[in-house]
C-alpha cells in the first residue's frame, strides 16, 4: 500500500518502460489493485508504444483537465484508466494492473495545473481507503514545477539512472535538488554502463534501491509493443523486476513506519 514517484533525467535512462516492467511483476494480494499513473508533462508514451496506438487518444490524463473544473473529478479518475492485466482485456480480467495514460501533446501540459494537486490527493485516497498501489511516471521534468506535487507527496521518490559515466554526471544535481526538497530518495540502476551500484551510491549519496538489467529487446516490448517472446514473463528484466517491486514495497513501508509507527496498529483493528 503504497505510492512510489519514478523520475529521471538527461541520458535516456527509460522511466517509462522501468515503470511498466514494475507494474506488470508487482506482488498483489488478492483484491489489491497496482496503478501505474504517466504523469510526465513532456507526454505519455505508452499509448503509442506499448499499446502501438489500438486504443487511439480517447483515454488519459487531457480529460482530466475538464472533470476538475466540473466537480466530476472521482468518477472522472476511473473511467480514464486502461486495463493492462490480460492481453485482450476481456472479461476473464482480473483489472488489478491499470494504467492513467499521459497526455499525447505537451502543450496539454499547461492546462493540467489543478490536475496535478487533484491527483496527489486522489493518489492517497486510493491508497488508504482502497489498498492499492500507486506508480507515477514523471519522466525527466515531471518531478519540478506545477507536477512537483505529485513527487512531494509519494511515500519514496526513485530517480532513474543508467550506470554511464554520462547519466551519472546528469543525475548529480537532479538527485540532490530531488532529495533536498522532497527527501527520502533512491535510485533504480539499469546495468548499462561499468559502475557497480555501490560506486553510484557513492557519487550520487543516495541508495540504490533496485537494479533492472540493461535488456534492450525485452525492453522494446514494452517500450514500443514488439513481439513478445515466448518466455518473456521469465527474462531477466522481468524477474529483476519482481525483485525490485517488492523491494520498493518494503521502502515505501519503513519510510511510512517511521513517519506514523501507530498507523500499523490502527489498520489491524
Amino acid at each position: 500500500m503504497s505510492v512510489i514517484a519514478l523520475a529521471g533525467c538527461s541520458g535516456a535512462p527509460g522511466v517509462t518502460t522501468s515503470a511498466l516492467a514494475l507494474l506488470l511483476s508487482w506482488p498483489l494480494e488478492p483484491g489489491r489493485r497496482m496503478i501505474l499513473a504517466e504523469c510526465d508533462p513532456d507526454g505519455g508514451a505508452v499509448l503509442h508504444g506499448l499499446l502501438q496506438g489500438t486504443l487511439g487518444d480517447r483515454y488519459g490524463l487531457r480529460n482530466l483537465s475538464v472533470a476538475v473544473r466540473k466537480g466530476d473529478f472521482g468518477d472522472a479518475f476511473w473511467r480514464q484508466l486502461i486495463d493492462l492485466s490480460s492481453e485482450d482485456g476481456g472479461k476473464e480480467s482480473p483489472r488489478d494492473r491499470l494504467l492513467l495514460p499521459g497526455i499525447t501533446d505537451p502543450a496539454q501540459a499547461a492546462s493540467l495545473g489543478p490536475v496535478w494537486k487533484a491527483l496527489a490527493v486522489m493518489f492517497r485516497g486510493i491508497e488508504a481507503e482502497h489498498g492499492h498501489d500507486v506508480l507515477i511516471d514523471l519522466g525527466r521534468s515531471g518531478a519540478f514545477g506545477p507536477s512537483g506535487v505529485l513527487a512531494e507527496q509519494a511515500d519514496t521518490v526513485l530517480v532513474v539512472v543508467r550506470n554511464t559515466l554520462r547519466c551519472l554526471q546528469a543525475a548529480q544535481a537532479r538527485v540532490s535538488a530531488l532529495e533536498e526538497r522532497v527527501g527520502n530518495v533512491g535510485l533504480l540502476m539499469i546495468g548499462e554502463g561499468p559502475y557497480p551500484a555501490g560506486e553510484v551510491q557513492r557519487v550520487l549519496q543516495v541508495p540504490v534501491v533496485a537494479t533492472l538489467p540493461y535488456a534492450p529487446d525485452d525492453a522494446r516490448v514494452l517500450s514500443d509493443g514488439a513481439e513478445q517472446p515466448r518466455r518473456f514473463t521469465k527474462s531477466a528484466l522481468m524477474k529483476a523486476a519482481r525483485t525490485g517491486s517488492t523491494l520498493l514495497v518494503q521502502r515505501a513501508a519503513l519510510r511510512r513506519a517511521r513517519l506514523a509507527p501507530d498507523v500499523g496498529v490502527t489498520h489491524a483493528r
